[in-house]
């Protein structure tokens, strides 16, 4: 069980990419985990439902912000544009670390989950397909499509 914390922390901190955000995410899965648990009838197991948990909750939070930082700003600017220039890894990280997670952001949703959870959590296909709620062929798709894309931005 340690284990799969563990992924699921790193899954979450690397969809959200902040710390902060990722702290409140791993909890609130946790606790949707811990409610639903008794009703839990998944032919792939613990570990994929956890994933899809938590792989809802990233893709809510990051339509929400979408939302929020569509506002307008005064001077005419989209508040997207302007929030670019203030996240943390931005500044602190070198530009080859910036430019894989802005090409990891600008993967289509469903890519770029399937290549975390492939790549970074170690998943196989079909705890993908599983968390994804798709076929284990169309995991080992999203995940070929996202990686041939990262290397044509490269």
């Amino acid at each position: 069980m340690k284990s799969l914390q563990s992924e699921i922390m790193r899954f979450i901190l690397r969809s959200t990419r902040d710390r902060e955000d990722s702290l409140d995410l791993f909890q609130e899965t946790w606790l949707r985990a811990y409610r639903a648990y008794p009703t839990l009838r998944s032919p792939g197991g613990l570990r994929p439902w956890v994933f899809s948990i938590a792989a809802n909750l990233c893709r809510n939070r990051a339509r929400d912000r979408m939302r929020r930082a569509r506002v307008i700003v005064s001077d005419g600017r989209d508040a997207e544009l302007e929030a670019e220039r203030f996240l943390p890894h931005a500044q602190s990280s070198p530009d080859g670390v910036i430019g894989l997670r802005r090409a990891l952001a600008a993967l289509p949703g469903k890519q770029g989950k399937a290549l975390m959870m492939r790549k970074f959590g170690g998943m196989e296909y079909a705890e993908i397909a599983t968390a994804l709620k798709c076929s284990p062929q169309s995991a080992r798709a999203s995940v070929y499509q996202a990686l041939k894309k990262l290397k044509a931005s490269q």
